[in-house]
């Protein structure tokens, strides 16, 4: 028979080892995402961008088990977007949507870096692909860009380009083209594409580079002719406009569509970053839903792994500010 001062020590240690477990149990991390995730776009509501943005946001909530919340911070090239991540824990529960423009343009504009995309942030998925587009009025007698090389010879001073705004994809895209065609340009910039393209229209300027959607509605009106893709492949959207390659070899490495990727910042654990890279591919590879809004916003899905976002701002930026310092374009 067990006496009560021997039942008491196996009791206490009996105690003790529970407390252990439930502290143990305690110290464990949730499983993630245990609470809404924070999206930031850095571009305005309506916007492209901001729609991609919330088409991944309802699929990667579906995928995720949480809500994932957008929150528009536009403004200085999506510099106040990234100022605003940067301010946030690196914890998985915030977000950034990013694009091409500012994982390797916007950085290298300024002559004091606001940041580095390849130190600031950490990469979850590049989503997908959009291509750009050269495009003239249309009624003016051109249709190859050898025609638009002939126009800028004979022009006093040559084609006037324009563009959403000075540093802009379009910008650089067409300030190397004009240069590798050997002729003068000037460059009009404008706030935003819609600007640019009516006065593209208005025959107010020759030529101007745009985002395939937006080009292709004006080209089945027959407003616009477009002259050449920036991409390495013809697209089904315009499917009778040859590559820059095919239109002008020298430019080949021109072929620089436009991207959206989904970064967090710097720091965040690897396996959060894994967790949501698969979301974005159960997206990509089985959400029907998701595959149809984004091609039908002429986007082009890509596998991706979390490096990429990474791989790609390094691989465009050895293009664009190169580029950037021969424009002299780089500010304070």
């Amino acid at each position: 028979m067990t006496s009560a001062s021997t039942r008491a020590p196996r009791l206490l240690a009996l105690a003790a080892l529970a407390c252990a477990a439930g502290s143990a149990q305690a110290q464990q991390p949730a499983a993630y995402p245990a609470k809404p995730i924070q999206l930031i776009a850095q571009q305005p509501p309506g916007s492209g961008s901001d729609a991609m943005t919330r088409v991944w946001a309802d699929c990667a909530a579906r995928e995720l088990g949480q809500p994932v919340v957008v929150q528009n911070k536009p403004g200085a090239n999506g510099i106040l977007a990234v100022n605003y991540l940067k301010a946030q824990p690196a914890d998985g529960y915030n977000l950034l949507s990013i694009g091409m423009s500012q994982m390797s343009i916007t950085p290298y504009v300024y002559k004091q870096q606001p940041y580095d995309p390849l130190r600031d942030f950490d990469g979850v998925a590049v989503l997908g692909t959009s291509p750009l587009v050269l495009a003239v009025p249309a009624g003016q007698g051109i249709a190859t860009l050898a025609d638009l090389q002939k126009l800028a010879r004979s022009t006093p001073g040559g084609i006037n380009f324009g563009s959403p705004g000075r540093g802009s994809p379009a910008h650089l895209l067409t300030s190397a083209l004009i240069e590798r065609l050997g002729v003068p340009g000037t460059h009009v910039p404008f706030v935003g594409e819609g600007a640019g393209l009516t006065a593209l229209m208005g025959q107010q300027i020759h030529a101007m580079t745009l985002v395939i959607g937006t080009a292709a509605a004006q080209v089945k009106a027959g407003k616009l002719v477009p002259l050449a893709l920036f991409g390495t492949q013809r697209s089904a959207l315009l499917p009778e406009v040859p590559t820059i390659a095919e239109a002008l070899p020298s430019a080949s490495d021109l072929a620089r569509p436009a991207w959206i990727a989904v970064v967090a910042k710097a720091g965040t654990p690897p396996e959060l970053l894994n967790r949501l890279n698969a979301a974005t591919e159960k997206c990509r590879t089985g959400d029907a839903h998701y595959k149809s809004r984004l091609e039908a916003m002429n986007v082009t899905l890509t596998p991706s792994v979390p490096g990429d976002a990474r791989t790609w701002a390094a691989r465009d930026a050895a293009v664009w500010r190169p580029l950037i310092d021969k424009l002299g374009l780089a500010t304070e």
